[in-house]
């Protein structure tokens, strides 16, 4: 599969900072803020694992499509397609809740 083929429609995510496209082999494609980021890409294969592991009795579904992880300034969405783990990060846009 070409680099554009995975990267496809990566680039128009709204405040996107950068992406990474992860295999258990490594790093198949990455940009912006996170070019050549192996030490998130380890991170964020980690915590899917981790996440996997956590299955419902007698499920047969993937336990997690997709993950996000929130920080004050970002957020990192993860999704899980076949092989592949899509990692990209935003501007967190998180409004304060309205007090009433």
């Amino acid at each position: 599969m070409t680099t554009a083929a995975l990267t496809a429609g990566l680039e128009r995510i709204p405040d996107q900072l950068g992406y990474l496209v992860i295999s258990e082999d490594g790093v198949l494609a990455s940009a912006g803020e996170l070019e050549n980021d192996e030490h998130t890409a380890g991170v964020m294969m980690q915590m899917v694992r981790t996440a996997s592991r956590f299955r419902l009795p007698g499920s047969a579904d993937p336990p997690f499509k997709r993950m996000s992880v929130i920080l004050e300034d970002f957020v990192y969405t993860v999704t899980v397609s076949g092989q592949k783990v899509f990692v990209v990060k935003r501007h967190n846009n998180q409004h304060e809740p309205i007090s009433v």
